[in-house]
């Protein structure tokens, strides 16, 4: 472990920080050395009125809380997302350096530019108006019967349309050498199954009748005959849907997930669905793999009895405006506004939809992200820092090594496999080693809906051309300039793309602490999916298999079952509660990475005492960046489709939630019965 330096210089007491904070430790504090390097606390966030002990992560956030607004053209608002607009001005930048440059046809400049330039001509994108849809709606129209459906859904997957059933290509779970294709449940407009078949609750119920009219509307600007009553057959068809779907708690059991079918008996899964027709329209090559994986079987049958009984005409309908919603942000502006109208506003709560450079931007992105990329990374992302990761992410490793030896609920058995499992962690920080090649994508100046719909072409057929080939093990599945940390369990590896690798994540300039309690906890968060509900299921060369003893799952088991009745608890909203089972692996995540940050941030002072810097002991410090990273504010119509479909806890209850069953939490901060977030030692919840 290398050690991490920090500058000592005169004393001081904790207690001189009482007239900065409006905190007052709660008994004496041991002396300890400052530092002049600054801390890396936004000191100006602090709600001085609140406690600690009682409300944490008001006490660090509360003035922006109060005094914050949340932009106009955004559902929520926080760390991640100031980031996130930062890199959008930054991108912006890029692009239009790319389209002044007039390069020629094919290169990587010329794409980025003349897709910009088709994003932003205005006047030619209106002027097409639904024009650009004629020959997906017209292909949908030439179905003769229902066993059609299968080679559109073949078709549409390939121009990235929403249909029935979802596809993806990826590591098979149980033997990642090889890829293969995963299918699961798809096909709703609204975001979850309980906004079609709550019917108690009146938010949803306003929801699908604005639902229904807001399908009228884009069928009827599509010229979709008799919208109104193909806006009822839709909402109709999408509510039995509904109900054979999946809930998102069973839907995310890899356990239960993992179904693998051989090509050949898919037939005896959906009759009514042709598998073989379905993936010679999407251009699939069957010899190259003889199985793939089927999430929710019992969805996919159902779908089947579905296309029996349903008529032929009503799934033409379906199929159009799906063709309809996926295409109109890249339509006639009448579509872009109605579109955000339901999906921005109503479902959301967001008042106006981001300005058109912005969308622009990202319509650039998801198509050449690796191209925009590799030019960011050169602009904005020393090599310093990527340096500094790696140390970072060697400290908090060794933590959680330390940590695993001295559980005292796993047996030595199956430490010595939680252990192996640690040390075949991969590591990946800022930016994939090798570039993606985007030679096959045309990309045209005045062709909006054309770039898209090759660009998905060109996405479909790089996953395609994966089966039956080696793994690519450089392979990122997100851009350097996303704002945002991934495990990847089939690999067995932790990624940070470039742009989360800042204030207040990561500041370069900033004492270690707050760093430990940002980045680093995002580092321990990421290494415990890999030792979460999930991702322990899959041992350390990313294979689904049992490692555990029988007793110390069930001791896992119970211990989980103990954070999922804490965050059950919790109420972001009158009448909406977390899902603590939906949201168990992300809420293990995050109590691990505190957990481990905050050992690492011990070791990494390698027996030196910790600075006191603005007033702040080094583990108070690290508490504090832990939670300033989580500040946010959501709209109510965002926070209750959080609520219902995210797998994170709202980042109130990610900031409070872990620190409750710290024991280092409760030390730093001397919390006492009483206090309000004060829990006894023999309840806090300790995993990792």
């Amino acid at each position: 472990m290398k050690r991490l330096l920090v500058t000592a210089a005169t004393a001081a007491t904790v207690a001189a920080c009482a007239s900065n904070t409006g905190y007052a430790p709660k008994a004496p504090v041991a002396k300890a050395p400052t530092s002049t390097m600054p801390s890396g606390i936004a000191l100006e966030n602090f709600d001085r009125s609140v406690q600690p002990q009682d409300d944490f992560y008001r006490w660090v956030n509360g003035t922006w809380l109060e005094t914050k607004e949340i932009p106009a053209d955004k559902s929520n608002y926080g760390s991640f997302t100031k980031l996130h607009d930062e890199a959008q001005v930054q991108l912006r930048t890029i692009i239009e350096e790319s389209a002044a440059t007039k390069a020629a046809k094919g290169t990587d400049e010329q794409k980025v530019g003349d897709f910009y330039a088709s994003f932003m001509n205005v006047e030619v994108v209106n002027k097409l108006g639904a024009k650009p849809l004629a020959a997906d709606l017209a292909r949908i129209d030439a179905m003769q019967s229902p066993a059609d459906i299968a080679a559109l859904h073949g078709y549409l997957a390939r121009i990235n349309v929403d249909s029935i059933f979802g596809s993806f290509v990826y590591q098979d779970a149980k033997n990642p050498d090889q890829y293969t294709i995963y299918f699961s449940q798809a096909g709703l407009g609204l975001p979850d199954r309980d906004y079609y078949l709550d019917a108690d609750n009146e938010k949803f119920a306003s929801i699908r009748k604005a639902y229904v009219a807001h399908i009228e509307k884009m069928l009827n600007m599509a010229g979709v005959a008799d919208a109104k009553a193909g806006a009822k057959q839709i909402m109709a068809l999408e509510t039995k849907m509904a109900e054979a779907h999946w809930t998102k708690v069973d839907s995310r059991n890899i356990s239960k997930t993992y179904n693998k079918y051989a090509v050949a008996d898919l037939a005896e899964l959906t009759p009514n669905f042709s598998w073989l027709a379905m993936f010679e329209a999407a251009g699939i090559d069957t010899s190259k793999f003889d199985s793939v994986i089927v999430s929710q079987p019992s969805t996919f049958t159902a779908m089947s009895d579905l296309i029996g009984s349903t008529p032929l005409s009503t799934w033409k309908t379906y199929y159009k405006w799906h063709a309809i919603s996926d295409a109109a942000p890249f339509l006639s502006q009448d579509f872009v506004d109605e579109n955000f109208a339901f999906y921005g506003s109503t479902l959301r709560g967001t008042p106006e939809n981001q300005p058109r450079w912005k969308r622009g931007v990202q319509a650039v992105e998801g198509s050449l992200g690796e191209v925009l990329g590799r030019i960011y990374v050169k602009r904005h992302f020393p090599p310093a820092a990527k340096a500094r990761m790696e140390e970072l992410v060697n400290n908090l490793t060794l933590a959680y090594e330390q940590s695993i030896k001295e559980l005292d609920w796993m047996t030595p058995a199956t430490k010595e496999k939680a252990l192996e499992k640690l040390s075949k962690f991969t590591t990946k920080i800022g930016y994939p080693d090798e570039w993606k090649d985007y030679s096959a994508l045309t990309v045209e100046a005045d062709d909006l809906f054309g770039n898209m719909k090759r660009s998905a072409m060109v996405e479909t057929q790089r996953q395609i051309d994966k089966l039956g080939g080696p793994i690519d093990k450089g392979e990122w599945f997100m851009t350097p300039q996303t704002v945002n940390a991934y495990y990847n369990p089939v690999a067995n590896e932790i990624v940070f793309p470039a742009a989360i690798l800042q204030p207040p994540f990561f500041d370069f300039e900033a004492d270690p602490a707050v760093n430990y309690g940002g980045i680093g906890a995002v580092i321990g968060h990421e290494i415990g999916h890999g030792f979460d509900d999930q991702g322990s299921k899959f041992d350390g060369d990313g294979v689904l298999s049992n490692w555990w003893t029988d007793e110390d799952r069930e001791a896992f088991d119970k211990l989980g079952k103990d954070l999922v009745n804490q965050y059950n608890a919790y109420e972001p909203l009158p009448g909406y509660t977390v899902n603590g089972e939906l949201t168990l692996g992300e809420n293990i995540g995050d109590l691990g990475g505190i957990t481990i940050a905050a050992e690492a941030y011990k070791l990494s002072l390698d027996g030196q005492p910790a600075p006191v810097i603005d007033g702040f002991t080094g583990p108070q410090r690290v508490m504090i960046g832990w939670a300033q990273v989580w500040r946010r504010l959501y709209r109510e119509e965002a926070l209750i489709e959080r609520v219902k479909t995210d797998p994170h806890s709202p980042s109130e209850f990610r900031a409070n939630g872990a620190l409750v069953n710290l024991p280092a939490f409760h030390e730093a901060f001397n919390t006492q019965p009483g206090d309000k977030m004060w829990k006894a030692p023999e309840d806090r919840v300790q995993i990792w």
